[in-house]
C-alpha cells in the first residue's frame, strides 16, 4: 500500500475493498457503499469533531522543548477540560517519523509545562516515560480558547503539508472531543445520506473520542487503544434495537463506532444509551454482540485497528485482503481508500441465512454456522 499524502477526504477515485461474510474479496469504487446496504439496515457514524490535540511547549524548569499530544480525558463534558492523559515527545514536529521522534527529557511530578498562553502541571507519571497526566490552569472557557489558538491537529510525516482543522473534521462533525479524526467518516457526504434515505437504510450517530493511532513506541503502542469516552443518544440505541428486531444489519462507520456499540451492549446485544468509557481491546477472540459489518480505512497489520478486524473475520481472510490491498496499491492512512468487512458466518452465534448475490437476487444460499 502507499500512503495518502494530501488531505482530500472524498477523492473521486477512492476505492473500496469488500470482504463479504463468506470471505469473498472484491474491488469496488467507494461510492458502491450504498449498493452494499439493504433496506432495513442501519448505518451508524461517529459525529465527533477533532480537537487541536498537538501542543508545542517548553518545560518551565529547564526550557527544554516538547510536544504534547492529548490522548484521553475522563468525560465528554465541555467543562471537563482541565485534566488530560498525554503522550510527550522531545523537540521536533510531524515532519520526523513518529518512531524516530526524540524522547522527552526526564519528566518530574509537579513540574509545569508552558504551552503558548496555557500552562499545565504534570499531576501523574504513568507506566511509560512518554505517558503522563496533566492539569491545565484556568477556567474551561479560557482553556478551550487557547487550545483553539495554540493547538494543531495531530498528524504524521507522510503528510506533505501541515493540516488545517477543517481537513480533519468529517461532514457530520459536532462536538470537538476526538484526538484524531474518526476518518472512516470522511467517506460520508450529503448525497450518500440522501441515497440511504431513498433506499430505506436508517442512519444514526454516536459520539466517541477517537484516540491516537500510534505513539511511535512499540511498548506504548501495545496499550492502544487507550480508554475512550463515548456517548450514545437514546434515539440511536432505539434504532439499533429496532433494526435488530426486523432482521436488519448494524453497519459501523469506523472502528470507534464498533468500540462504542460493543462497550455499551449487554450480553444479549441490547445497546444502553448514555455516556460510558470503552476500555476493551477488540480482536480475534472478541465475540461481537451488535455490529454486523464495518466500513473502515486500510490498516497496517501491526495496528490496533487491524486487530479489531479480527473480530469480523479470520486471519487467513485478513491476510488475503492485505495481499489484495498491496497488489492493487490501495492508499492507506486517514485520507486513503476504504474497506467493507462483514462479520463472517463462523463468527455468528445465530444461524446465518442470507442472500448471496450471484448477479441476480433469485439464488439463495443458506449457510448455517455456529460459533
Amino acid at each position: 500500500m502507499e500512503a495518502a499524502t494530501t488531505p482530500v477526504q472524498r477523492p473521486k477515485n477512492a476505492r473500496l475493498l469488500v470482504v463479504d461474510r463468506w470471505g469473498k474479496i472484491e474491488h469496488r469504487a467507494r461510492s458502491a457503499i450504498v449498493g452494499l446496504l439493504r433496506r432495513g439496515d442501519c448505518l451508524i457514524a461517529n459525529d465527533a469533531a477533532t480537537l487541536p490535540a498537538s501542543l508545542s511547549g517548553v518545560l518551565e524548569r529547564t526550557g527544554a522543548r516538547v510536544e504534547l499530544r492529548l490522548a484521553g480525558r475522563s468525560s465528554l463534558e465541555p467543562d471537563d477540560v482541565r485534566d488530560f492523559r498525554c503522550v510527550v515527545f522531545g523537540d521536533g514536529d510531524f515532519r520526523t517519523p513518529t518512531e524516530a521522534r526524540l524522547a522527552p527529557p526526564p519528566l518530574k511530578l509537579g513540574e509545569r509545562i508552558v504551552l503558548g498562553a496555557l500552562s499545565a502541571t504534570i499531576v501523574r507519571l504513568l507506566d511509560h516515560p512518554r505517558l503522563i497526566e496533566i492539569r491545565f490552569e484556568g477556567e474551561p472557557v479560557r482553556i478551550w480558547h487557547e487550545l483553539a489558538v495554540h493547538g494543531k491537529p495531530i498528524q504524521y510525516s507522510y503528510m506533505v503539508e501541515p493540516l488545517a482543522m477543517w481537513d480533519v473534521w468529517t461532514p457530520i462533525a459536532a462536538h470537538p472531543v476526538a484526538f484524531e479524526p474518526p476518518s472512516a467518516g470522511f467517506a460520508l457526504d450529503w448525497h450518500l445520506l440522501r441515497a440511504l434515505r431513498e433506499k430505506g437504510v436508517a442512519f444514526a450517530t454516536l459520539t466517541h473520542a477517537a484516540g491516537l493511532s500510534t505513539t511511535g513506541d512499540s511498548a506504548l503502542d501495545a496499550q492502544l487503544p487507550f480508554d475512550e469516552c463515548y456517548r450514545i443518544p437514546a434515539a440511536t440505541a432505539a434504532l439499533v434495537e429496532a433494526t435488530r428486531k426486523r432482521g436488519g444489519r448494524i453497519v459501523a462507520i469506523g472502528t470507534t463506532v464498533v468500540r462504542a456499540l460493543e462497550a455499551a451492549a449487554s450480553v444479549d446485544g441490547t445497546v444502553q444509551a448514555g455516556d460510558g468509557v470503552a476500555r476493551q481491546h477488540i480482536g480475534p477472540r472478541t465475540k461481537l454482540k451488535v455490529v454486523d459489518a464495518i466500513v473502515t480505512g486500510t490498516h497496517e497489520p501491526d495496528s490496533s485497528h487491524y486487530a479489531l478486524l479480527g473480530a469480523f473475520t479470520d486471519e487467513l481472510t485478513l491476510q488475503r485482503a492485505e495481499a489484495a490491498l498491496e497488489a492493487s496499491q490501495y492508499r492507506t492512512h486517514e485520507f486513503g481508500d476504504s474497506m467493507w468487512v462483514e462479520r463472517h458466518c463462523s463468527r455468528r452465534s445465530t444461524p446465518c441465512i442470507a442472500s448471496r448475490l450471484d448477479g441476480t437476487h433469485d439464488r439463495r444460499h443458506i449457510l448455517v454456522a455456529m460459533s
